[in-house]
């Protein structure tokens, strides 16, 4: 049960809805409710996914408005950003897991039209690490060793 609650803690927050996956994660595995592995799988996969569902928003979004008719209208700190994503493509997902502009750079890299598949690949390896770090840094701190 805490792994599909912390999947949907993970996949909820990796929308545009606010919340905290990473104090899921560790309060999930410092009460050990399930084997840190199980617990890793559920919060990558399901932060992957949530991520999946803004970048679908951005697509989507697309319709309403072409890239012209966005950089026509768009700041000059905007434009930048929209140039940065073209230049960096699906890579910059892997900075996806960065609280408040993770959640913008799903959502502007959908609404580009990156490749979806390896957009999945950038975002699932980003937020995989960042979790990786998270349990690391935990067990380092409270156990003297990396995941106990």
């Amino acid at each position: 049960m805490a792994v599909v609650a912390l999947f949907w803690t993970s996949f909820l927050a990796a929308t545009l809805l606010p919340g905290g996956s990473e104090a899921a994660l560790l309060l999930a595995w410092q009460q050990q409710w399930a084997a840190p592995l199980s617990l890793f799988l559920a919060a990558s996969i399901g932060n992957t996914l949530g991520g999946l569902v803004t970048f679908w928003m951005g697509w989507q979004a697309r319709k309403l408005k072409s890239l012209e008719q966005l950089s026509a209208n768009a700041s000059a700190r905007q434009q930048k950003v929209l140039a940065w994503m073209q230049h960096h493509g699906h890579w910059a997902l892997l900075l996806s897991w960065a609280p408040v502009v993770g959640d913008l750079l799903c959502l502007a890299g959908g609404w580009l039209r990156l490749n979806p598949w390896l957009s999945t690949l950038a975002l699932l390896i980003g937020k995989s690490v960042r979790y990786l770090v998270v349990l690391g840094a935990a067990s380092l701190l409270f156990n003297g060793r990396i995941i106990a």
